[in-house]
């Protein structure tokens, strides 16, 4: 059974009734000015906008619930003054900043609220007005800036002005306000708004291994017969953990926190013990341990849908830091997400809050409410203040987070709000390349070590996307583009396997303030969370607006035969008794691995410098910046794969889209056909988003090498050396790399060449091809007839084009009858400027008709990757 823990006791609830009335005293001492100076008047009202959610329609509406239905422990969010808001944010900026005397002078709860919560004089106004109409406070929060308050829909109407309805969405029961909340005039200054009346809850960000029925074989797109899924082996390997374990960092008296709204299923430990067992982390990394909390005495959750997200957590990030302890922090669901109440609660408990938190839930800021949206924002802004470091997820919807679960998005582009602040780090999803390029066996074994793992090295990495607006999956299948009414997206096959909202997401912050005039859809006085200063490196635009993700790691659910594995066992809920080998066990993908997988490489951060780092997104995106400089690295990109630099701390993915399907006029390029692309104009095809040079909305800044990330943290120069092993109690094994099946030998794909070793000063601007598309005319069945493409640097002078490892690919097919030759090419690991080499590539036709494909020539050119078409007529 599990350890349960409750952290506030009876002892520690009256201490937080002694800090509140101390908080009192310090106030009056302080003379907080008060923002609240006019006399309540129940007839003078104002109107919460943005606080209705857009399936409040009459064709949903199903009548009012009763008066006496309760609505427990709603939260008020409440606003500083602009005064308050900006020393606040100064002080933050001071704690990041080595030269301030502030510098990671973190505060308590209780420093929060006494020195930039509301006055206590408009504390007591607010908590009498609410009493006034028979609500009852449950708490006001040390922080000064938060209500837990509950009452019944008829005291909510009458005090808010409000009904609370019952809907059918989709067949699914809910209630919700119908319209938006008022309150009297004389409380805006200092009121934001509920953070929510409505039982809509963000969703878990996990997407389940589909079912490929379109394929003779289980195991993604390619055809092939074997998977590639991903263990803790494989984590350790790929994303290059393994000098740090046996370095003797893995996580030791460090803790993560997991926020969830569920239980464990079975309210048991035991998937997470035979998880740990059955890949040698229980016995390699002995101190590792799990728990779970319901912070603030709040109510335990019980075991619910969310029960895979619960799992998920507790097990990577259990892989990524395997000495930590792993704390599951969980509270039911009110009208309020239990996840929100469960953060708030562990930031405003009296003692020590946690150094790292992850949170692997989402919804999007055009529907989350203006309210909520501002509340998870101040709940991250404390956070930070606390030293406490904050993992998000991106999403599993591209950019297109307002149409989460949907075969088509049709609202535009939007992220989620719970990811969108600039006091979390939001971790986006990347999938492998290997099987795009044909590479696999170059970079997993043929067998499993013992810990069922085969990766060999890292592996070149694309944005993770399972749909048919996919550049890589619409030319892999033979399609020229994947829009108009020849592209995939239009086509039988990509309609009936492809048309889907599942991928790695960003974007920019849209409407994380103001209120939209289409539900849903970025528009009205909507506007985003300001860029943070921190976010100014190669790639990100200059939008004035926060960006996301921040940094990406493997997130895909098996589109191309990759996926992670985990143990969880409610079989009524997508998973697999865990009793047999790792791959029968369940298979899933999700920007919410990424989460606790980053939380505890942070833990080995802290563990290295032995603090904690509050907001850790300055030190990333410094280290990003010195990486990649004002024109990219060659030698850390992405499509180098085992080619890149041991020094890289990001891998650069450059490759590939996270673009969506989608129908309407919201951000859909459609020029024929039904099915359009996502794309930021509607008349023209600009995907969203590519990935690119430096940061992409795809990929962030890329993907890590944890090793050398951990080693830099806190420096701006090259990836120190560990110098010293810290004292563990438990002497690291070595973590065999990892995978489920077996990897055949690939037949006429790429051959490789040499990476280079050093890193060029520059980016070149163009790589030639000519021609610039392969016509190889009729061939007859069983004969071959090659075509040369010829490869030219255009440049006078600078740097050298570095091509990748691979140097090409054509995608797999069956049969192969686009390939190489024997005397493939006579290009040289850099081609120097004015200086050209030779590509050949090969048709060998099958049977009659006409066939296409593409070759892609992966190198560092600033029109990287060049793709180029092929075509032949097999007679």
């Amino acid at each position: 059974m599990k350890e349960h823990v409750r952290r506030a006791s009876l002892a520690v609830i009256f201490a937080l009734i002694v800090l509140t009335y101390d908080r009192a005293a310090f106030s009056a001492d302080s003379a907080t000015p008060a923002l609240l100076t006019a006399a309540i008047n129940e007839n003078a009202l104002i109107t919460l906008a943005g606080n209705t959610r857009p399936e409040a329609t009459a064709a949903n509406d199903r009548g009012a619930v009763a008066d006496g239905f309760a609505m427990e422990h709603m939260m008020l969010q409440l606003r500083r003054s602009p005064e308050q808001e900006q020393a606040f944010e100064k002080y933050l900026d001071e704690l990041e900043d080595r030269k301030s005397p502030n510098y990671h002078h973190w505060l308590a709860a209780q420093q929060v609220g006494e020195r930039y919560g509301l006055a206590e004089q408009d504390l007591a106004t607010i908590t009498n007005w609410l009493k006034s109409h028979g609500l009852t406070v449950n708490r006001v929060y040390p922080n000064g800036v938060v209500i837990d308050f509950s009452g019944n829909a008829g005291e909510v109407r009458e005090a808010f002005h409000t009904e609370i309805h019952k809907l059918e969405v989709n067949g699914v029961a809910h209630i919700a306000n119908m319209s938006d909340p008022r309150i009297p005039a004389a409380l805006a200054p200092a009121v934001v708004g509920i953070v929510s009346l409505n039982d809509f809850r963000p969703r878990p960000t996990n997407q389940p291994r589909p079912a490929y029925t379109f394929s003779d074989y289980p195991c993604g797109i390619t055809g092939s017969p074997d998977c590639y899924a991903v263990v803790p082996a494989d984590l350790a390997t790929i994303y290059d953990f393994n000098p740090l374990f046996a370095a003797g960092y893995s996580g030791q008296g460090q803790t993560i926190v997991v926020v969830e709204d569920s239980d464990l299923y079975n309210n048991s430990t035991a998937d997470w013990t035979t998880f740990r067992t059955t890949f040698g982390l229980a016995s390699a990394y002995p101190e590792g341990s799990l728990s779970q909390v319901n912070p603030g005495d709040c109510t335990d959750p019980g075991v619910n849908s969310d029960d895979v997200e619960a799992a998920v957590d507790v097990e990577w990030a259990s892989a990524a830091a395997p000495n930590a302890a792993i704390e599951m922090a969980s509270c039911a669901n009110t009208i309020t997400f239990g996840g929100f109440i469960a953060l708030q609660n562990l930031l405003n408990e009296s003692g020590t809050p946690p150094a790292i938190v992850s949170i692997s839930y989402g919804e999007c800021e055009a529907e989350s409410g203006a309210a909520q949206n501002v509340a998870f924002n101040l709940l991250y802004q404390q956070a930070v203040a606390e030293g406490v470091s904050v993992f998000v997820s991106s999403g599993d919807e591209g950019a297109a987070s307002c149409d989460a679960g949907s075969t088509n998005a049709t609202h535009g582009i939007g992220v989620s709000g719970l990811t969108s602040t600039p006091y979390n780090v939001s971790v986006g999803g990347t999938d492998f390349g290997d099987s795009y390029a044909g590479t696999n066996s170059t970079y997993w074994s043929g067998s499993n070590g013992a810990a069922s793992g085969s990766a060999l090295s890292y592996i070149p990495e694309i944005p993770w996307n399972d749909s048919c607006a996919s550049g890589l999956i619409s030319s892999f299948l033979g399609y020229s583009t994947a829009y108009g009414s020849s592209g995939f997206c239009n086509s039988s096959r990509g309609e009936e396997g492809f048309l889907n909202t599942v991928a790695g997401s960003g974007g920019p912050s849209g409407c994380a303030k103001g209120t939209p005039t289409n539900d849903g859809v970025v528009s009205g006085s909507c506007a985003g969370w300001p860029k943070p200063s921190w976010q100014s490196v190669l790639g990100n635009p200059s939008d004035g607006v926060r960006d996301i993700p921040d940094v990406s790691l493997f997130a895909a659910n098996g589109v191309w035969g990759h996926y992670y594995v985990v143990c969880f066992s409610d079989v009524s809920n997508g998973g697999s008794l865990c009793v047999a080998a790792p791959d029968t066990w369940a298979g899933f993908g999700g920007t919410s691995f990424g989460a606790p997988i980053m939380a505890g490489v942070q833990a080995l951060i802290n563990q290295r410098t032995g603090s904690r780092q509050g907001n850790p997104n300055p030190s990333y995106y410094a280290l990003a910046n010195t990486e990649y400089g004002t024109t990219g690295s060659a030698s850390c990109n992405s499509t180098l794969g085992n080619g890149v630099a041991s020094s890289c701390i990001f891998y650069g993915v450059t490759q590939g889209d996270m673009d969506m399907n989608c129908t309407g006029t919201q951000n859909c390029y459609t020029p024929s056909g039904t099915n359009g692309v996502l794309s930021t104009f509607n008349s023209e095809y600009l995907p969203a988003y590519p990935a690119t040079t430096g940061w992409s909305f795809a990929a962030g800044i890329g993907t890590v090498n944890a090793h050398n990330l951990v080693m830099a943290f806190g420096t701006t120069g090259p990836t120190p050396s560990p110098t010293a092993t810290p004292k563990s109690s438990a002497s690291p094994t070595a973590t065999p790399t990892g995978t489920v099946k077996p990897t055949p030998t690939a037949t006429r794909t790429a051959t490789a060449t040499p990476t280079p070793t050093s890193t060029p000063t520059g980016v070149p601007k163009w790589l030639n091809v000519t021609p610039s598309a392969g016509n190889f005319g009729k061939v007859k069945v069983g004969k071959r007839k090659s075509v040369t493409l010829t490869l030219s640097n255009p440049a006078k002078n600078g740097s050298p084009i570095a091509f990748g490892k691979p140097m090409m690919t054509v995608p797999a097919a069956s049969p192969q009858v686009f390939g190489f030759p024997f005397s493939v090419t006579n290009c040289p690991a850099r081609l120097l400027p004015r200086k050209k080499c030779m590509l050949n590539v090969e048709f060998a036709p099958a049977s009659q008709g006409a066939v296409s494909s593409a070759v892609t020539i992966y190198d560092n050119a600033g029109n990287a990757n060049q793709v180029i078409p092929l075509q032949g007529i097999g007679k």
